[in-house]
Formats: C-alpha cells, sequence, structure tokens
C-alpha cells in the first residue's frame, strides 16, 4: 500500500498543471488518515489570497483527474484551501517572497544551541537564509531546516502584521 508521503508526492505532480493553468500556487499536499478516514488535503495560493471560487475550481479539475488516474487505493476526503495566515514556507522561491516578514523556523539539529527560531526574514538564497532575532543575526542553511511558518501576530496591525501581506 502507498505510503502518504507517497500519495501526497503523486497528487503533487498531478495537480501542479492544473495549478498553474489556474493561475496558482501550489503551496503543499497532505494525505494522512484523521478520525478514521483519509483526508487529502491541498493548499493553494496566489498573491493577493485564494478565493472560494478558486478553491472550487481546482477542487472540481484535481477531483476528475484523480478518479481517472485513480493513485489513491480507497476513499478518501478532497479538501482544497488556502494555507491560512501561517502559510508554511517550503521552497527557496518561499522564502525569497516572503523577505521582510516574521518567520518560525525549526531546524533539524541545533544551530548556536538552539533548534527554534523566530525573527524576520532578512534574505534569502539556493543556500540558506538569514533572520533577526532577539538575540542577533542567524544564518540557517535551508538542508537543516526542519520546519518554517510565516507567523501571524493577532490583534497587531500595519508592520507588525507582515506575515499576513502579499
Amino acid at each position: 500500500m502507498a505510503t502518504g508521503a507517497k500519495v501526497a508526492e503523486t497528487v503533487a505532480r498531478l495537480a501542479q498543471p492544473l495549478v498553474e493553468r489556474l493561475g496558482l500556487e501550489l503551496v503543499e499536499v497532505e494525505y494522512r488518515k484523521e478520525g478514521g478516514r483519509w483526508i487529502l488535503r491541498v493548499f493553494i495560493d496566489k498573491p493577493g489570497g485564494v478565493t472560494l471560487d478558486d478553491c472550487e475550481a481546482l477542487s472540481e479539475l484535481l477531483g476528475e483527474l484523480l478518479d481517472q488516474e485513480d493513485p489513491i487505493p480507497h476513499a478518501y476526503f478532497l479538501e482544497v484551501s488556502s494555507p491560512g495566515v501561517e502559510r508554511p514556507l517550503k521552497k527557496v522561491d518561499d522564502f525569497k517572497r516572503f523577505v521582510g516578514h516574521e518567520i518560525r523556523v525549526s531546524t533539524l539539529t541545533p544551530v548556536q544551541g538552539r533548534r527554534r527560531f523566530t525573527g524576520e526574514l532578512l534574505s534569502a538564497d539556493e543556500e540558506a537564509i538569514r533572520l533577526r532575532t532577539e538575540t542577533g543575526e542567524v544564518t540557517l542553511p535551508h538542508r537543516l531546516i526542519a520546519k518554517a511558518n510565516l507567523v501571524f501576530r493577532w490583534g497587531e496591525s500595519g508592520e507588525g502584521n507582515k506575515g499576513i501581506e502579499r
């Protein structure tokens, strides 16, 4: 039986041309069992944010394609949505797009004695990202990043709320 990661990878490959055709960005695909049922989540984005119409359009096209290709061996629920205000940052281009925003990063191994960092993303290139944290600047190689997300602070406005600006 296919693993969740393998199914997600296959669905991402199938979804990419559809996403591009609709002028969207494929952020992430998840496939996991929750509450006794399998859920296939496809997260999309675009400058200015996605609309319900964007989600419905991709859901319809992708649903038809998945019915034809049949890459999933059992019943599942398909959900297409925005990644939310604390969207994950996965690709180098994600980091480049959100330079100047506040992000939260977890590393696979300690860097400067820590594995968790929150701060302003100062720069990003093919090798690493640079953050300004409360304790100073730190460079984190992409190969050590386990997880990274934008940070959203409720109740803040303007510059402090950069986690959701597009």
